[in-house]
């Protein structure tokens, strides 16, 4: 007996050929997008240190930076969050948002504390 109460998704999609195209052209750009970020950070991760080695902090900020750009941008696209109005992804983002720049905060700021811990008592 063929049970009636399983929905098949795909069958109900109801787009045109066009809008379909139009949506997998979004999740390839979306992805290229983002390899091409984590490249960009892995290969200034493993080789700025050695190229200008002054410069250290500004590469943990900018990897701080992209990766909360990276995660917006995936939040706004599969999430659907960017087809939503301005104030209500202000709503949704401004949150987490900030509670992600605490927890950065908290986290520098111990870790001066404990490297201060080290290099006074040892």
């Amino acid at each position: 007996m063929e049970r009636d109460d399983i929905i098949e998704y795909s069958l109900d999609a109801h787009h045109s050929e066009e809008a379909g195209k139009a949506i997998r052209k979004k999740i390839y750009f979306v992805t290229i997008l983002l390899t091409v970020i984590t490249c960009i950070e892995v290969v200034v991760g493993a080789y700025w240190k050695e190229w200008f080695p002054a410069y250290w902090n500004v590469v943990k900020l900018s990897f701080i930076g992209l990766t909360l750009v990276k995660a917006g941008y995936i939040v706004a696209t599969f999430m659907h969050l960017g087809d939503e109005r301005g104030n209500i992804r202000a709503i949704i983002l401004l949150p987490y948002a900030l509670f992600i720049l605490y927890l950065i905060f908290i986290a520098i700021w111990e870790s001066n504390y404990v490297n201060w811990s080290w290099n006074t008592f040892l």
